[in-house]
C-alpha cells in the first residue's frame, strides 16, 4: 500500500464518483483510477467502495479506513514538511521600525542596505509615534527604528542620520503662501496649530523656538499626527511648524515653506538597544554611513 492509494480513495469518497474524482481532482484516467482502488481493496481484503450506475458509495469498512486513512496522510504530510524545515536553515529575524512617514524616504534605503540579506532573513516593518518605537526597541520588538533622540532611557544607542529643518505649513491659498520664506512675525494672529504630546522631542524644539521668537504665540490647537496636523491646518486656515518631511503628505489644499532665517530643526536618528547583538544589526550600523551618504544626495537638509 502506497500513498497515493489513500489520496485516490479519499478524493473518490469524497466525490461520489470514480469519473468525478478522475477527472476534477487527481487528473488522471478513469480506468487507471479504478485499477487503483482495487488494489487497494485487495490489500485490505475486504470491499471499501459499493459500486453502482449512480456512483459509488462507501461501504461499512469503507468509511471506518476513511478516518484512518486521512490520518495518515496528514501525518505523512507532518512529517514531510518537519523534514524540510529541520533541512534548510531558519531565517533570521530583523524588525525594522519607522517614525511615521520617515518610511517613506528611508525604507528603500533601509532595504538596500539588507539586499545582500534578504534571501536569508525575514524584514518586518513598523511605523509609529516615536516614544512608541522607543519602548518596542527596550522590550525587544524592534531591532532598529529611524526615530527621535528619546530621552529617559540610557540602554538606547542613537546616531544621527540628518539634521531636518522645521518648515511652516499653511493653505496653499494664504497670502503669504506664495513667499519663498517666511518670517515667523508675519503668522502672528494666524492659528497655530502645535504638535501634541504624543511628539515631546518635536514639541520641545518647537515650544523653544516660539519662545526665543518672544512673539505672543499661542497654540489654538494641537494634532497627535501628522495626517491631523495637515487638516487643521487646512480647515482652521492657521499654520504649522513640522519637519520637512511633511512635503510627502501635503495635498493641494496644503503647501510648505521654509522660514527665513535660522530655522529649528531636529535629528533623524537610528536607535537601537545596546544589548542586542543580532549580527544583521551590527552589519546594518556598519553600513550607516554609506546609507547616509546616499540619502544626502536626494534629501534636503
Amino acid at each position: 500500500m502506497e500513498l497515493r492509494h489513500l489520496r485516490y480513495f479519499i478524493a473518490v469518497a469524497e466525490e461520489g464518483s470514480l469519473t468525478v474524482a478522475a477527472e476534477k481532482r487527481l487528473h488522471t484516467a478513469q480506468p487507471s483510477l479504478s485499477r487503483q482502488i482495487r488494489d487497494l481493496e485487495y490489500e485490505v481484503g475486504v470491499p471499501l467502495l459499493a459500486r453502482s450506475v449512480h456512483g459509488v458509495a462507501l461501504t461499512t469498512a469503507g468509511k471506518a479506513f476513511l478516518d484512518h486513512a486521512r490520518l495518515a496522510l496528514t501525518q505523512a504530510d507532518a512529517a514531510i514538511e518537519a523534514a524540510r524545515r529541520a533541512g534548510r536553515p531558519e531565517k533570521s529575524r530583523f524588525a525594522l521600525g519607522f517614525l511615521t512617514g520617515q518610511e517613506i524616504d528611508w525604507l528603500p534605503e533601509a532595504m538596500r542596505v539588507l539586499r545582500d540579506e534578504l534571501p536569508t532573513i525575514d524584514v518586518s516593518v513598523t511605523s509609529d509615534f516615536s516614544p512608541v518605537l522607543a519602548e518596542s526597541l527596550t522590550r525587544g520588538s524592534l531591532d532598529l527604528a529611524f526615530m527621535r533622540r528619546e530621552g529617559g532611557g540610557t540602554d538606547l544607542i542613537y546616531k544621527t542620520v540628518i539634521e531636518e529643518a522645521l518648515v511652516v505649513v499653511l493653505p496653499s491659498d494664504h497670502r503669504f503662501a506664495k513667499l519663498d520664506r517666511i518670517e515667523l512675525p508675519r503668522l502672528e494672529g494666524t492659528p497655530f496649530i502645535n504638535v501634541s504630546d504624543t511628539a515631546p522631542e518635536l514639541r520641545k524644539v518647537i515650544d523653544s523656538y516660539i519662545r526665543a521668537s518672544g512673539l505672543p504665540i499661542a497654540a489654538a490647537h494641537e494634532a497627535d499626527n501628522i495626517a491631523m496636523a495637515v487638516s487643521m491646518v487646512a480647515s482652521t486656515r492657521g499654520f504649522a511648524l513640522i519637519p520637512g518631511y511633511i512635503k510627502n503628505f501635503l495635498p493641494w489644499s496644503v503647501v510648505s515653506r521654509p522660514l527665513k532665517g535660522k530655522a529649528p530643526t531636529i535629528d533623524l536618528v537610528v536607535g537601537y538597544h545596546k544589548d542586542n547583538a543580532s549580527p544583521i544589526l551590527a552589519k546594518f550600523i556598519s553600513r550607516l554611513g554609506d546609507l547616509i551618504e546616499r540619502a544626502s544626495k536626494h534629501l534636503p537638509r
